[in-house]
């Protein structure tokens, strides 16, 4: 089973709760992703992985990119398909943020807090979104072992295993980087592993009033 099965799986039964929210306290945007559509978004990147770059199971995919619900939606795709995601070195594609460069294939991830695109690929980078979002919202991929690499040289089972230990579902309220695979493993992986979720809040200014209002219960730094 790949990484991102075992994430959501549990937690499609209760589709409509909320999974990720990112909060940016520079422009003041706060998005909110259920189950459901983050599911989604994991479905089109890996359905673009698959049939664009021919991924499949420990392919690295490299992953250069902040905290943000886009970036969620990049992980778990890659890991529906099978991806090993690193931080750097030879991959068949390397996400990365607008303006960025990277060896290889490129695909630049908008960040926009409503999901728009870059306007179109461009100089060699490839507008993620714009083509990703033209791809199938459900995955039928072919299934991936437990000693799968999945993560930084961690396979799929050693993942699981790091994450574990938060309370039953946890909503936890980070601000911490997501670093590939420390930051990443610890506020994203793990509340998922717990069946929890997550609220995400780049340039941090005012963690108090979201903690109140999201109803959090632990704190990430």
């Amino acid at each position: 089973m790949s990484l991102t099965e075992a994430l959501l799986r549990p937690l499609r039964a209760s589709s409509a709760k909320p999974l990720v929210t990112h909060y940016d306290d520079a422009t003041g945007s706060r998005v909110e992703l259920s189950v459901a559509t983050m599911a989604n978004w994991a479905a089109k990147t890996a359905n673009w992985l698959v049939e664009e770059y021919d991924v499949e199971a420990g392919t690295p995919v490299a992953v250069r990119l902040p905290a943000h619900w886009q970036t969620a939606g990049v992980l778990l795709g890659a890991w529906w398909a099978g991806a090993h995601v690193v931080a750097e070195g030879p991959a068949a594609v390397t996400f990365v943020a607008p303006g960025e460069t990277a060896d290889g294939v490129t695909a630049a991830v908008s960040l926009d807090p409503m999901g728009r695109d870059l306007g179109g690929s461009r100089d060699g980078v490839i507008d993620f979104i714009g083509e990703a979002r033209l791809f199938g919202d459900d995955y039928f991929g072919g299934p991936v072992p437990g000693s799968t690499l999945a993560l930084a040289g961690l396979t799929v089972d050693e993942v699981l295993a790091r994450a574990a230990g938060l309370e039953p579902g946890v909503r936890v309220l980070s601000t911490r980087e997501w670093t590939v695979p420390d930051g990443v493993l610890s506020a994203l992986v793990a509340p998922l592993v717990a069946g929890g979720s997550v609220v995400q809040v780049s340039n941090p200014a005012r963690v108090d009033a979201h903690r109140t209002a999201e109803r959090t219960t632990l704190d990430l730094a």
